[in-house]
């Protein structure tokens, strides 16, 4: 099979042909007809996870058709097509993922290639509605905006959501799930052509974090019912920043931060947290659970996730070039 191949950190990923895998007892082989890619790409290419072996084909989110099954596993499911969660060995804790816990991609290999292999509980079948493309950018960052939206931050019909850095896949996936739970959804980003799409989405409205006084003109502009106070707050900057999400959050809001692309978080007032009964969370992937509840939701509400570009196998260096640049909206796809 044709493979994207990491053959050492801190060099460009490789097209070449490599053994297919053969699914094992409980595991099935899916040939890959999409896959998207992940920040997590880049930063595995560029040395910044431990215990990174080489060499490995990256790859988290995938989607295509089982075409064999290993022991144990129904027959029924060659022909099926399907998506893949790429969180696997959760554990038995809801709330915090074991020690044994591993994403696809690292350190087996992952969907950068005509085939991938999974334990078969990791399946759900792709939403009938959505091209393999469509569905291959689906799972890491639905699964991760499922989890801080849903469970760890409650949604509850009537919150107003405030979603920071729309453009990135998770911000967008998290945008997608509150508009169609019925909330009022604002944005922050440093683009004003990214507030305007995510407008055109469904958001209520939004402003640029690069004006110094974002947080008090976002109150002006969403004012309403409860003084532009947000309930639920979905981030992942961290950084500065992150103290003004104290001030415009409600009292009893919710705040969950799934990355820290803006560094450390500084300049707390603690009495600020305590005062407002304000909650803090972090997240990061989820439950099979929380997998097939999401896949669920998609399907119900029909909604479709959003795709800035899509490359072919052979462009998959440029594809982390293209997100390692910071201009998508949307998630970066490859057609396998």
């Amino acid at each position: 099979m044709k493979a994207a191949i990491l053959k050492n950190l801190h060099e460009p990923l490789v097209i070449e042909t490599t053994q297919k895998p053969n699914p094992g007892p409980g595991e099935v082989l899916v040939e890959v007809k999409a896959a998207s890619i992940n920040h997590r790409d880049v930063w595995i290419q560029k040395g910044l996870y431990p215990r990174i072996t080489t060499p490995i084909i990256p790859g988290s989110d995938g989607a295509g058709i089982v075409t064999e099954v290993g022991d144990g596993v129904a027959k029924s499911w060659i022909g099926k097509e399907v998506i893949i969660n790429p969180s696997q060995n959760w554990g038995d804790n809801p709330d915090f993922y074991g020690e044994d816990h591993k994403i696809l991609g690292l350190p087996d290999n992952g969907t950068l290639a005509g085939y991938v292999k999974t334990d078969v509980k990791y399946l759900e079948e792709k939403p009938a509605h959505l091209s393999f493309e469509e569905a291959a950018a689906l799972p890491m960052g639905g699964l991760t905006a499922w989890r801080s939206l849903m469970t760890r931050c409650r949604f509850k019909e009537g919150d107003r959501v405030l979603v920071t850095g729309a453009g990135g896949g998770v911000a967008l996936f998290a945008v997608q799930f509150a508009i169609a739970a019925g909330a009022e959804v604002w944005v922050t980003s440093g683009s004003d052509q990214k507030i305007q799409k995510a407008i055109e989405m469904g958001a209520k409205g939004g402003i640029n974090y690069k004006n110094p006084t974002w947080f008090r003109d976002l109150l002006v502009k969403a004012r309403g019912p409860k003084t532009g106070y947000f309930d639920v707050i979905i981030d992942s900057a961290g950084g500065p920043g992150f103290a003004k999400l104290i001030d415009i959050a409600a009292p009893g809001a919710r705040i969950c931060f799934y990355g820290g692309g803006t560094g450390n978080i500084t300049d707390i007032v603690p009495a600020k947290v305590f005062f407002k009964q304000l909650n803090i969370y972090g997240s990061t992937m989820g439950t099979e659970q929380e997998f097939a509840d999401m896949v669920q939701f998609v399907n119900e509400k029909q909604i479709v996730p959003v795709i800035d570009k899509i490359f072919s196998l052979d462009e998959a260096e440029q594809a982390l070039r293209y997100m390692d640049s910071g201009q998508q909206f949307g998630k970066i796809v490859l057609s396998i």
